[in-house]
C-alpha cells in the first residue's frame, strides 16, 4: 500500500470523557487536543502506518488515533490497541530491583558481580551503574542491528540467553569506566534481568506479574517471550528499511529475545499511563526508592536519565518522567507528570525513521505543555 494510499484512506478517531480544554486541576497548561492530532497526523504522513496518543489527566480521558492498525485488512487504529513497548520495558525491570532493595535483598551500590560472580569483567560495575547507563558496558544491538531488515530477520524467531547476550556485548571494549559517563546500553538491562532472576529464583514473567501487572490490574500488558504473537486486538509494527523506497517490513511476530528484559513487554496507552501514574505517585516502592530512582543524570540539553527513568524537560519549563520505546515496528513515549496526575503515552507503528520519531516527541508539548508547547521538538538521543 502506498503512503498516499494509507492517508487517502486514513481513520481519525477522537474522544474526549469529559471535554479537557479547561485548566487542569494542578494548573498545568490543558492538553492541546488539536496539536496532539496533528501529531499523529504529521507521524503517519511521514511513513508511518498508524499512530495513537492517549492522555489521562486526574480522571479525565482524552484519546485519538491516526491511520491502520494493520496495512493489510485496513482496519483502522484503535485507542485500546495493545502494541510492544520496547525499552519502556527498562521502567518495569527497574521498579523490580527497586522494590527488591526495598525488601532487603539488593544493595544499589554493590557489584553486578557479587549477585552473579564472575558475570563482568570488571568488580566496580554496580547495580546502580547497570540502572543508569553508566556501567560501560557495550551495547550488542548496535553490531546486531547495523542493517536493519537483514538484522532484524536474523534474529526475528531466535531465542538468546542473557549470558549468551551479554557474550556478545563482552566482545567489545567498554565504552568507559565504571560510573564515569552515561552510554545507553541494552546489555545493562540484560543484566538487570539476570539479577531479577538469581535473586527471586523466578522468570522476570513472573515477578513482572506478580509485583506489577497483577497489582496493578494491568489487563493488556503481558512479557510473553520466547512467543512471537501480540495477544488480542493489536497494532501491527512496520519496520522501515535502510533503503528508501524498499516496502516496510511487517515486524509485529518476532521474540524480541534480544530484548528480554530490556525491551519485551507487551502493552496498551491505558495500561502505561496506569504504570507510570502508580510508580511517579509512589505506590510502587517506598519514598526512599523513589528518590533514588529519580536522582538524574543529564544526557543532553532536554533529557536526563535516572534509574531505569528518563526525564524530559519540555518547552513550556515543565518535567516529565517516564520512557522512550524502540523495537522493531514501533516507537512509544510513556510519560506522566513528577505527581503521576497527568500522563500520556503515544505510538507510531514503525521504526527507523528518524522523522518519525523526532515528530511523535511532539505529543509530550502538546499534551503536558498545551498550546504554549512548541510542535515536534528533535527527539533527544537513543531510546
Amino acid at each position: 500500500m502506498s503512503r498516499s494510499a494509507v492517508l487517502g484512506a486514513v481513520a481519525l478517531s477522537l474522544l474526549a470523557v469529559p471535554a479537557v480544554e479547561s485548566a487542569a486541576a494542578d494548573g498545568l497548561p490543558a492538553p492541546d487536543t488539536a496539536g496532539l492530532t496533528a501529531v499523529l497526523r504529521s507521524a503517519v504522513a511521514q511513513g508511518a502506518p498508524g499512530a495513537l496518543a492517549r492522555i489521562d489527566d486526574h480522571g479525565t480521558m482524552y484519546r485519538t488515533t491516526y491511520g491502520y492498525a494493520d496495512r493489510g485488512t485496513r482496519r483502522a487504529m484503535d485507542a485500546g490497541d495493545r502494541f510492544r513497548v520496547g525499552s519502556v520495558t527498562k521502567s518495569f525491570s527497574a521498579v523490580v530491583l527497586l522494590q527488591l532493595v526495598d525488601e532487603h535483598r539488593l544493595e544499589l551500590d554493590a557489584p553486578v558481580n557479587r549477585y552473579l560472580p564472575g558475570l563482568l569483567p570488571d568488580d566496580a560495575i554496580t547495580v546502580r551503574q547497570v540502572l543508569s547507563h553508566r556501567s560501560g558496558l557495550y551495547d550488542f544491538t548496535n553490531d546486531m542491528f547495523a542493517d536493519s531488515v537483514p538484522g532484524f530477520e536474523a534474529v526475528r524467531n531466535k531465542v538468546f540467553t542473557y549470558r549468551e547476550l551479554v557474550a556478545l556485548s563482552l566482545k567489545h571494549p567498554r565504552t568507559n569506566a565504571p560510573g564515569a559517563a552515561y552510554s545507553y546500553s541494552n546489555t545493562n538491562f540484560v543484566v538487570a534481568g539476570m539479577l531479577i532472576e538469581k535473586i527471586t529464583g523466578h522468570s522476570v514473567r513472573t515477578e513482572y506479574q506478580n509485583r506489577i501487572f497483577g497489582p496493578l490490574k494491568l489487563q493488556d500488558t503481558f512479557y510473553v517471550h520466547p512467543d512471537t504473537a501480540i495477544p488480542g486486538a493489536h497494532a501491527h509494527g512496520y519496520l522501515t528499511p535502510d533503503k528508501a523506497g524498499d516496502p516496510l517490513v511487517d515486524a509485529t511476530e518476532q521474540t524480541v529475545s534480544w530484548a528480554q528484559s530490556a525491551g519485551a513487554i507487551i502493552s496498551s496507552a491505558r495500561d502505561l499511563n496506569t504504570f507510570y501514574g502508580a510508580l511517579l505517585g509512589g505506590r510502587l516502592m517506598s519514598a526512599a526508592r523513589l528518590a533514588e530512582m529519580e536522582k538524574m543524570n543529564r544526557v543532553n540539553a532536554t533529557t536526563a536519565y535516572g534509574l531505569g527513568l528518563r526525564r524530559r524537560d519540555l518547552s513550556c519549563g515543565i518535567s516529565v518522567y517516564g520512557h522512550t520505546g524502540t523495537v522493531q515496528g514501533y516507537y512509544t513515549y510513556a510519560f506522566a507528570t513528577k505527581d503521576g496526575g497527568r500522563s500520556m503515552t503515544a505510538v507510531a507503528t514503525t521504526s527507523n525513521n528518524g522523522k518519525v520519531l523526532d515528530t511523535l516527541a511532539g505529543a509530550l508539548d502538546s499534551a503536558f505543555c498545551g498550546k504554549q508547547g512548541k510542535r515536534w521538538p528533535p527527539a533527544a538521543g537513543k531510546d
